[in-house]
């Protein structure tokens, strides 16, 4: 008898491109996942608010704990993936995600729940910048990596919109714990498919940087909670000047560690690649706009405009559709026009809906208040994140790759968390002070919060036509 047949493994199987793209499908899977995380609460937050009797500074961090967390490790999961193996703590963050998830969806109370979503952060925060890392491993340089780039970054921009989107009608049809359950059985999907479908690389080795990612995330953290409370508590207030003064320090001591050592957290030779530093300059302004509009759009459309859970979710389409279409033809775009003026345009349309939007009337109609400026933000939204993913990884050696990935996903994630903080302290001042304030207040106190999103974009619109790629 002749001896049994093994079977021959799935990516054997297949031919190389092949083997890359259903790679690239398991890993956009997961960033799509930590995208739509940092989303799906949104719509939820008057719902969390009413079940674990939360203030708008306490539901902030219903969003923000999950993005501190996850922006502030994830330089330290760069590196540990760079030094460790990207699959392992891609595998290992996953996991995490996964039973962080089923922890905020059975949170009995309100300190569980902040914590469940800290811990998402860390697992997002060790998947993130190794996936993307493995997407360059998968790709060498060339018209695919350009193109699986521009898979990602419609990945990127699409899982905010999709948070809002399945937020709302997961909170409409089953209550706001489902939108924490849902994040679990995708996460468990990604590690059954990584196992078989993304290849196994091999340890680069060195030493992790433990004191510079203590300083770091101890600065941001201290920086964003002072910038949250500023407005409630006023900002010569002691519980706001401790922790802005701590903020400084400890980012100062980061930054001075970094010059010193052979083996940093962030190697300064990276930031001398050209288009890398302009990129994730750009980047950490991007996330404050992307991160305010989607945290502020749901409430408005709940609390002013009476929107349900589930309605909120759907007007999210317009933008959802813009933001795919815009992404899928960004590489195509970039092979014939200037980079740097498709980069600026995008931006300036950004600035141009969000301006558009802050008009926030009361009696607002869909089509010419939120439809109308959402095709405009969503275009702006879904080239930009192209073009910056792409051009913060250009260049960047193999060994490097992971910390290029944990950096651009680090100032997009922190851009954002600080934005937010930001933004909530300018509403708070404009009228939504959590005591239950009439429609008018909020309008004007969202509207407040959207005209200083569009500034930003205007600023990161300004310092794309001025910044020079050094050489």
């Amino acid at each position: 008898m002749n001896p049994r047949r093994q079977p021959v493994p799935v990516t054997r199987a297949l031919t190389p491109s092949a083997r890359a793209w259903i790679g690239l499908t398991v890993l956009a899977t997961a960033q799509f996942l930590v995208v739509l995380t940092t989303s799906i609460v949104n719509v939820a937050l008057p719902d969390i608010g009413h079940g674990l009797d939360l203030s708008p500074i306490g539901l902030s961090w219903v969003v923000n704990g999950y993005v501190l967390a996850f922006g502030a490790l994830l330089l330290l999961g760069g590196r540990l993936g760079d030094v460790l193996g990207r699959r392992r703590v891609f595998f290992t963050g996953t996991a995490i995600f996964a039973a962080t998830s089923i922890a905020a969806g059975l949170a009995p109370t309100a300190a569980v729940l902040l914590v469940a979503r800290i811990g998402q952060g860390v697992g997002a925060a060790l998947l993130a910048p190794t996936a993307l890392a493995l997407v360059l491993t998968l790709f060498p340089a060339g018209a695919g990596r350009a193109r699986a780039i521009g898979v990602w970054g419609a990945v990127s921009g699409i899982g905010g919109v999709a948070g809002v989107l399945s937020g709302g009608i997961l909170t409409g049809v089953f209550g706001w714990r489902a939108v924490f359950f849902i994040g679990a059985p995708v996460a468990v999907a990604v590690l059954a498919a990584t196992i078989s479908l993304v290849p196994a690389d091999l340890p680069a080795g060195g030493r992790i940087d433990l004191w510079g990612a203590t300083f770091v995330t101890g600065g941001l953290a201290a920086l964003t909670y002072a910038l949250s409370v500023g407005g409630q508590y006023g900002w010569t207030a002691p519980r706001v000047l401790v922790p802005l003064i701590a903020a400084v320090l400890l980012l100062l001591l980061f930054a001075g560690s970094q010059r010193r050592l052979s083996q940093p957290l962030v190697a300064p030779a990276i930031l001398r690649i050209p288009g890398v530093l302009a990129a994730n300059i750009v980047m950490t302004l991007l996330g404050a706009v992307w991160l305010g509009l989607f945290f502020f759009l749901p409430l408005y459309q709940q609390k002013v405009l009476g929107y349900t859970p589930i309605q909120a979710g759907l007007t999210q389409l317009p933008l959802a559709i813009m933001i795919t279409t815009a992404s899928t033809i960004t590489p195509k775009l970039a092979r014939h026009l200037n980079t740097r003026a498709l980069l600026t345009t995008a931006l300036a349309l950004l600035a141009a809906g969000l301006a558009w939007l802050a008009r926030t009337p009361v009696d607002g109609r869909f089509l010419t208040d939120i439809a109308a400026p959402s095709l405009l933000i969503g275009t702006g939204l879904g080239i930009a994140f192209v073009l910056l993913t792409a051009r913060s990884t250009t260049g960047v050696p193999a060994e490097h790759t992971g910390l290029a990935g944990g950096l651009i996903n680090t100032t997009r994630q922190i851009g954002g968390a600080l934005g937010l903080a930001g933004l909530l302290a300018l509403t708070t001042a404009a009228g939504d002070s959590g005591r239950q304030p009439p429609p008018s207040h909020l309008a004007h106190a969202y509207g407040t919060a959207f005209i200083a999103a569009a500034a930003i974009a205007a600023i990161a619109a300004l310092l794309t036509a001025v910044l020079r790629d050094r050489r």
